[in-house]
């Protein structure tokens, strides 16, 4: 049995899918800084993924995947924001991030494995409180009664954790004098 080969059009839009999963932990950050809950998030990055697809004819391969995505992220996120009325950043706010000229990075997924090396460095109540809250998606007062501590420990425990993640990430990523 023998498949068709594919017509230049459903071609273009796995060509254009491709892209969108190259990009993909750019976009969900970038959905991330306008709706910060997870959940809500995910459910913008299938939107986003879903429009990408369906508007893949309209994308022309060569130009700016990144800036082209990220408008169509834009407006769903926002959709989202209207539609659910949950807390979120002000108009202004979202106005800057739609506004921000830089594009989003391709390199993020070499950021996320030297993140995963990061993170087998930091102490164990560190990871735990991580991993609870970026893994599980639990906020600091689950957290605190999961570890038996107070919220303010976790918050502190949690700020430290992301600082030492980021300047170890920092430092990995910085070039090596030669």
């Amino acid at each position: 049995m023998h498949e068709d080969p594919l017509t230049p059009e459903e071609a273009h839009t796995a060509k254009v899918q491709g892209l969108f999963l190259q990009y993909q932990p750019a976009v969900r950050g970038y959905i991330l800084a306008m709706i910060p809950d997870f959940s809500a998030a995910d459910d913008v990055m299938q939107e986003t993924f879903l429009t990408v697809t369906r508007k893949a004819s309209s994308f022309e391969i060569g130009t700016s995947f990144p800036a082209w995505v990220k408008t169509i992220a834009r407006f769903k996120a926002l959709e989202a924001i209207r539609a659910r009325r949950f807390e979120s950043l002000s108009e202004e706010v979202l106005q800057a991030l739609g506004a921000e000229p830089r594009e989003l990075r391709g390199d993020a997924d070499d950021r996320l494995a030297l993140l995963r090396g990061c993170l087998d460095q930091l102490a164990p109540q560190a990871r735990r409180s991580i991993d609870y809250r970026y893994q599980n998606d639990h906020l600091p007062p689950q957290i605190a009664d999961l570890m038996g501590c107070t919220v303010q420990s976790v918050n502190v425990t949690l700020s430290r954790a992301r600082t030492f993640l980021r300047d170890c990430v920092q430092r990995k990523m910085a070039p090596t004098p030669s």
